[in-house]
């Protein structure tokens, strides 16, 4: 009935822990609770089938459990045990006496177990041994000799009757220390089990973790085993796999050969690379072309960092076709670079003749008859218009920083007023002004503002008939952290193919135009770290909105 508490505890210390899924780190202190109903039953099974020893010594080993119980559990755990046995001891001995009390129950031990208790549950195995049969063999001498300390005639002649005598104390004694070594047996059992839940749990998080991190990154990944069978696979891969397999899911790829489900990307030839792989060799720089797309592979073999073991390998696939695409296009803009800066020296270089030229011309035709001058005035005309052109094409190839300093829009526009209303005078047409006082003043180059400001006016009176109006506004969006210069007339609009080809150079539908003049525009918005925005309609017409940042200001 003693032993009864080997089996009582760990099936109820179980019991425990899956109802309360305890979180915190296991020991003997935070299952008090189980130790006490545990004894007490153990106690209460003692005590019903309890029965005298040669009807003088009570055969009673529910003193094992109550002693374990008290130095497990302390005072607050000891106490109600102590009060039960002493109950069942009172209610199911026969011989019961208020003297036999001390002497049956081992209660002058009672103060010196709930004093050890503390001490008890910080040590070892063996020392917790020793601590229950250094209160236990002493209880149990005095129970076995309670008989002649109770009447001090009795003596037991016969040997039997020692040796059973004997036999009870070393069976209580060593009982004693099985049932310590049961409740720490089932306490390391259960402490181990939580750990390796922990680690579980943990090694889950982290794949999961893992898993997460390959299937955000810009990258195809599969990994796999020794045998060349899929271990884990990301997002981007799947989404490859699927070009050909648009239903294929994770489940059916995990545990099958890649081979399975590489023939669209070369099979054989990453079929060699893996094997390589898990030989221990790793691959990089190899490309691939699956369809239209190009991919950059690298294959590694996967090892255990303490015992060099190669557990598998991983694949890495990068799709680097915009990067391609990109270096090409690189390529292109450093060739026509060169270009422009060629053309640009050489047109540089066509104005020192040109303007010779025409200064001989101007001497040419103060010694010609006046007859000549129509001639000479059409040959001059062109030539300036050459240089125009010439001094456009160089203002837009220069790639120059802009020296910029503090102005207000509204002080440019003032300065260019008189000149673009008198353009407007000559064409009957009229300049409305809508200035927004709250705009701040801004680091600009005030002449390349007027030329930008001066060519868009320009376009838009050119674009209207007599009596159109052309509006010059300003605006500040400080949420959007911009400045807007709005260029608006209402001429006869543009179809969107036109549009889409606005600032491209040389690209025009004047007779006499370059087609220089909106790049230009668009270089010296960018060169402010600004935008320039088309809004237009056929015959409503058209809305240039010049966009500088405050952060450039």
């Amino acid at each position: 009935m003693a032993g009864s508490f080997a089996f009582l505890f760990p099936l109820s210390l179980d019991k425990y822990v899956r109802a309360l899924r305890h979180k915190r780190k296991l020991g003997a202190t935070g299952f008090e609770l189980i130790i006490i109903i545990s004894s007490a039953l153990s106690i209460l099974m003692c005590s019903v089938f309890s029965t005298p020893l040669f009807q003088l010594i009570p055969l009673n080993l529910g003193i094992l459990p109550l002693f374990i119980g008290m130095l497990y559990g302390g005072y607050k755990s000891g106490l109600p045990l102590a009060g039960l046995y002493l109950l069942c001891d009172f209610y199911f001995n026969e011989r019961w006496s208020v003297f036999g009390i001390f002497i049956h129950t081992g209660l002058l031990f009672y103060p010196l177990l709930v004093w050890m208790s503390p001490n008890f549950r910080k040590g070892t195995l063996t020392d917790k041994i020793n601590k229950l049969w250094m209160c236990l063999l002493p209880a149990m001498l005095l129970l076995c000799a309670s008989p002649i300390i109770e009447n001090p005639e009795l003596t037991f002649s016969e040997a039997g009757q020692l040796l059973m005598i004997l036999l009870y104390m070393m069976v209580s004694v060593f009982s004693g220390g099985a049932l310590i070594y049961v409740i720490e047996f089932a306490l390391e059992k259960l402490l181990l089990k939580e750990q390796i839940k922990g680690i579980s749990e943990k090694y889950l998080r982290e794949e999961e973790k893992l898993q997460q991190v390959m299937d955000v990154a810009p990258l195809c990944m599969v990994s796999v085993n020794n045998d060349g069978c899929v271990t884990s696979v990301n997002e981007m891969m799947m989404n490859l796999f699927k070009i050909r397999q648009p239903e294929l899911t994770k489940n059916d790829i995990l545990g099958l050969p890649l081979s399975s489900f590489v023939d669209m990307i070369e099979k054989d030839f990453l079929s060699h690379r893996i094997s390589q792989a898990l030989k221990g060799v790793k691959l990089n720089n190899d490309l691939i072309r699956i369809g239209s797309q190009i991919h950059y592979t690298s294959i590694s073999p996967l090892t255990n960092s303490y015992t060099g073991e190669i557990l598998g390998a991983v694949l890495v696939i990068q799709d680097i076709t915009e990067l391609e695409r990109l270096r090409s296009e690189l390529g292109n803009v450093e060739r026509l670079s060169l270009v422009g800066q060629m053309a640009a020296s050489i047109t540089h270089e066509i104005r020192n003749p040109m303007a010779v030229v025409r200064g001989f011309l101007q001497l040419m035709k103060e010694k010609s008859p006046e007859s000549l001058d129509h001639y000479y005035r059409i040959v001059m005309e062109e030539l300036d218009r050459a240089n125009g052109i010439i001094n456009d094409f160089l203002s837009l190839a220069q790639n120059r920083i802009s020296e910029k300093e503090q102005w207000h829009l509204h002080q440019i526009i003032g300065d260019l007023g008189p000149l673009l209303w008198a353009d407007a005078n000559l064409r009957g047409q009229t300049i409305e002004l809508v200035m927004d006082e709250q705009v701040p003043k801004l680091y600009l180059n005030a002449k390349e503002i007027k030329q930008m400001l001066l060519n868009l006016a320009r376009n838009g009176m050119e674009a209207m008939e007599e009596k159109g109006k052309l509006t010059i506004q300003t605006r500040l969006k400080e949420r959007e952290g911009i400045v807007e210069l709005i260029v608006q007339d209402t001429g006869v609009g543009m179809s969107q193919s036109r549009k889409e080809r606005l600032f491209e150079p040389f690209f025009t539908t004047k007779t006499k135009g370059t087609g220089l003049g909106l790049a230009l525009c668009l270089s010296i918005a960018e060169r402010h770290g600004g935008k320039i925005e088309v809004e237009s309609e056929e015959g409503k017409g058209t809305t240039f909105i010049i966009r500088f940042p405050l952060a450039e200001c």
